[in-house]
């Protein structure tokens, strides 16, 4: 490795040396409640390090990023406590082709979070978008849902006791708020939802289940609809635990009484979380809208912290330099905390900050169930 790259990622995380620390827990259990596993020498505190008790603060993974960039795993290994597959659990890439799975790029991310003291939350079991190519259409209801909760037994059951959490379906509504029209829909009927949940609850007990859309942080009609459904889902005994808003937003429009949305989906008796936040800005980044959005970062985090029911805060990747942003959003771009360069932005300051702002909160972190 060459010397320049080995001072760049000590750089980076202001560490002097970095230690394992081997009486981490495992990565599916309270991993949010441990004090950061990688450490060292600090000239700077982290996010990890300031995080209160019983919520974790996780980043999505890129999986290139994982394998060939040092720096960017010294600082995914010292900024958060927790990580999520940005693609390597979706089923197209686990199961190309029938019952041949490809487990690398979860297994790595797996074993990442093990050396790092990192809880993984799991992403995604049942989506209408990266469905393998050999599922097909013209199949009957009867092998639909055999090969669909084959699935979710399958990967539920290899990680059991390794992933917290599981966003067990995702985006599951459209934007009026009725059920999407997919292939498990036209297919299953809306009983599906229920059935991947129990499918996955059978698998590992222990696992929290959420259910993760877009387009729900503030008071809207989706948002309306999918307090509904979960309310529906718990009423006829579905084990869903949770709820996952993805918040990806714009640094120019905040959700609308995003505090009070999260309480009241709290109050159905379920937890929340935080699940794929970025910001994105129109681009050119010029200093002011990069104020705005770290404005915007700190209120999400406010407000995930308000709700004691707020179990998980997670970015959508946290270098610019990996983002999916501007091949999604065109004219976007700068969406995360650190720069291509690796370099903290406002945004990552304005987190920092306000979590020395936090009164100090007892308790030893997020239990199952």
């Amino acid at each position: 490795m060459p010397v320049v790259l080995i001072a760049a990622a000590l750089a980076v995380v202001g560490l002097a040396r970095v230690r394992h620390n081997p009486e981490a827990p495992p990565a599916g259990g309270d991993a949010g409640a441990a004090g950061p596993a990688v450490s060292g020498v600090p000239d700077r505190q982290t996010l990890r390090d300031l995080m209160p008790p019983g919520v974790r603060i996780g980043s999505a993974v890129d999986g290139r990023g994982l394998s060939l960039d040092p720096a960017y795993r010294t600082l995914l290994g010292a900024e958060f406590n927790g990580i999520t597959a940005e693609n390597a659990m979706k089923w197209r890439n686990l199961e190309p082709a029938p019952g041949v799975h490809a487990w690398t790029g979860a297994d790595q991310i797996i074993e990442f979070a093990q050396q790092h003291g990192q809880a993984v939350y799991g992403h995604t079991l049942v989506w209408h978008s990266d469905v393998p190519k050999w599922v097909s259409p013209d199949w009957p209801p009867e092998r639909i849902r055999a090969v669909l909760r084959e699935h979710v037994t399958t990967v539920v059951s290899r990680y059991r006791g390794r992933v917290w959490g599981w966003d067990v379906v995702n985006e599951v509504l459209d934007e009026d708020g009725t059920l999407r029209d997919t292939l498990w829909l036209r297919k299953l009927g809306p009983g599906y939802v229920a059935d991947a949940f129990r499918w996955a609850h059978a698998a590992d007990p222990a696992a929290r289940l959420f259910i993760n859309d877009y387009g729900v942080e503030g008071r809207t009609r989706k948002a309306d609809a999918l307090l509904q459904l979960v309310r529906e889902l718990r009423r006829s005994g579905v084990p869903v635990d949770g709820v996952g808003f993805q918040s990806h937003l714009r640094w120019d429009q905040p959700p609308r009484d995003l505090v009070g949305n999260l309480r009241r989906f709290a109050q159905a008796g379920v937890s929340v979380a935080v699940t794929e936040l970025d910001v994105r800005v129109a681009l050119p980044a010029t200093p002011a809208k990069l104020e705005q959005q770290a404005k915007l970062y700190r209120q999400v985090l406010r407000a995930c912290l308000a709700v004691p029911a707020c179990v998980s805060f997670t970015v959508w990747g946290f270098t610019d330099a990996r983002s999916w942003i501007p091949g999604y959003h065109r004219g976007y771009g700068a969406a995360c905390l650190f720069d291509d360069s690796l370099a903290p932005k406002p945004a990552h300051a304005a987190l920092l900050d306000e979590l020395r702002r936090q009164p100090p909160r007892s308790g030893t972190g997020p239990s199952p169930g």
